[in-house]
């Protein structure tokens, strides 16, 4: 008899829940096998290039995300930028369950795989950057002024996910996203 099939999404949803909280490094495939629902065989099967490509795999995923509910959103110009960043925010809030899961970017980026998945980190920052750039443009800020923000946005939600992992409290990603619509909707 055949091994029910994992769905996609299940599947993507296991794999990066461990390297979100373990890194790269951290991660066993045993680990990553587990919480794929996939036997150690089938996850090879699907990833024959191991560890590595699970990773690109999820971080693909990742991108593809940012992409739809960060990016697009916050350029999507039949709303108007307060509707646009009520959405994001929102999507941002369900992203990391209020400030208590991880960024898997941040995972990533404290071992030594940062080097191996410099790129694609580097592109989905980059992303997110850009559309908060353009919502600030969108809000009336210069570019320059714009872009600066977008860099504070990213720095704000990653520094307050730590803070929060830290405190065992949520407060400070709550407080860093407050901070964030504060500073789009005071223009």
């Amino acid at each position: 008899m055949r091994p029910p099939k994992v769905e996609d999404q299940a599947l993507l949803d296991g794999l990066m829940a461990v390297l979100r909280a373990k890194g790269y490094e951290g991660s066993s495939l045993n680990e990553l096998a587990g919480s794929s629902g996939l036997q150690k065989a089938s996850l090879y099967h699907r990833f024959p290039g191991g560890k590595k490509e699970i990773t690109l795999a999820v971080l693909h995923y990742v991108h593809e995300w940012i992409r739809k509910y960060i990016y697009e959103r916050l350029t999507d110009q039949s709303l108007s930028p307060a509707e646009r960043l009520g959405d994001v925010i929102q999507s941002i809030h369900s992203l990391y369950q209020g400030g208590e899961k991880s960024c898997i970017l941040k995972a990533l980026s404290m071992d030594s795989s940062v080097e191996l998945f410099r790129e694609e980190i580097k592109e989905s920052m980059q992303r997110w950057i850009d559309g908060f750039t353009a919502l600030g443009v969108d809000y009336g800020f210069t570019r320059d002024a714009a872009q600066e923000k977008a860099f504070q946005v990213l720095i704000a939600i990653q520094g307050s996910l730590i803070v929060s992992k830290g405190l065992g409290s949520t407060a400070p990603f709550v407080a860093a996203v407050e901070a964030i619509e504060k500073m789009y909707r005071e223009v």
